[in-house]
């Protein structure tokens, strides 16, 4: 695989204080993912993008949430979310500056 469609399966980590915990107690990370993206491919993508071992990918559709836009009833989009967990002892530093 290319570096855009790895790029493109994984958009950005999702940082929360929720999500900081996972990493703390059970080195799980969370990532935003496209859409159609599988297990297998977030597997890859991540493997290849930060050099390490991937033990397991669960993977979450949220609904987008209905809001008021200036007076109009809009929805934001649904989007994908991949809770992937790493081998004992590696890490990824999702805090770095691009």
């Amino acid at each position: 695989m290319n570096d855009a469609k790895l790029y493109s399966i994984i958009r950005a980590p999702r940082v929360s204080e929720k999500t900081a915990r996972l990493q703390e107690v059970s080195n799980q990370y969370v990532f935003e993912v496209a859409t159609d993206a599988t297990k297998a491919d977030i597997k890859v993508a991540v493997e290849k993008l930060f050099d390490v071992k991937v033990e397991a990918v669960n993977v979450v559709n949220v609904k987008g949430k209905n809001k008021a836009f200036r007076f109009r009833m809009g929805r934001r989009g649904d989007w994908r979310k991949a809770y992937v967990k790493l081998a004992e002892g590696q890490s990824i530093d999702v805090m770095a500056k691009a």
